[in-house]
């Protein structure tokens, strides 16, 4: 039997869904307005909060898609995205320009991540 949990649900998404022994998480970003860092630095704060909510944490993170309003933000991104996972801990990643929601948002993060057992 497949077991989904949905959590934080409204009409249009949940901010944490878990299957099996997997977490996916809607996009997370920072504060509208801020630099890039300042985003991924919060964008990556929201990510752990909800991981550890998921049964989960930043070593289990297994896969990130990126995307940057601008890549020419990339390398600014990268420093706080460095500084966050612990050596031998990265995550299989993707990282592409999109338009994103709002023109004040310049990243956004998804995650997948494994349950903690």
């Amino acid at each position: 039997m497949t077991i989904i949990q949905r959590k934080h649900t409204n009409q249009r998404m949940s901010k944490i869904v878990i299957h099996n022994d997997t977490v996916y998480l809607c996009g997370q970003v920072g504060v509208a307005g801020t630099s890039v860092a300042e985003q991924t630095a919060e964008a990556l704060r929201r990510v752990e909060a909800l991981l550890i909510e998921a049964g989960s944490d930043r070593k289990h993170v297994l896969q990130t898609t990126v995307w940057l309003a601008d890549m020419n933000d990339f390398a600014e991104m990268n420093a706080v995205w460095d500084e966050w996972f612990e050596e031998g801990y990265q995550p299989a990643r993707a990282c592409g320009e999109a338009k994103l929601a709002r023109p004040e948002l310049k990243v956004e993060l998804l995650v997948t991540a494994a349950v903690i057992k």
